[in-house]
């Protein structure tokens, strides 16, 4: 096994073991993260001219926003639910936009998005502490 899929399988473990270990506000932050990641390095390798790459990217940004989408609680999160709602929508088919068109605006796009709400997120941080 060489250096490279070594340090992969490196960080793919560290990322499991982060969501194993993880609060339910925490994984968000992280669901979050890598979708952001993901946007900018499907745009890295549109740039670079690596489309199989920038694909299997953007298919992995639409599917953690797919799984945040999902845990969304409509009910209880009433408004800012639905709002949220609504923007995961909107960044999957900017997402859709970008893979189709190849097109590193879409995705820059998505990473802005994402950043707010991320900023959002982190700043409600429930207390941690006795």
């Amino acid at each position: 096994m060489n250096a490279r899929n070594l340090a992969n399988q490196y960080r793919q473990t560290g990322v499991s073991s982060a969501a194993l270990d993880a609060s339910p506000h925490r994984l968000i932050a992280l669901m979050l993260a890598g979708a952001r990641e993901r946007a900018r390095l499907a745009a890295a390798c549109l740039q670079r001219g690596d489309l199989t790459r920038k694909s299997q990217a953007i298919s992995d940004a639409s599917a953690i926003i797919g799984g945040l989408n999902g845990a969304l609680n409509l009910e209880a999160g009433g408004e800012i639910a639905d709002g949220l709602q609504a923007l995961y929508d909107y960044a999957q088919r900017r997402l859709l936009a970008a893979n189709v068109e190849n097109d590193a605006a879409p995705l820059l796009e998505v990473d802005d998005l994402l950043g707010d709400i991320e900023s959002a997120w982190l700043a409600i941080a429930p207390a941690v502490g006795p």
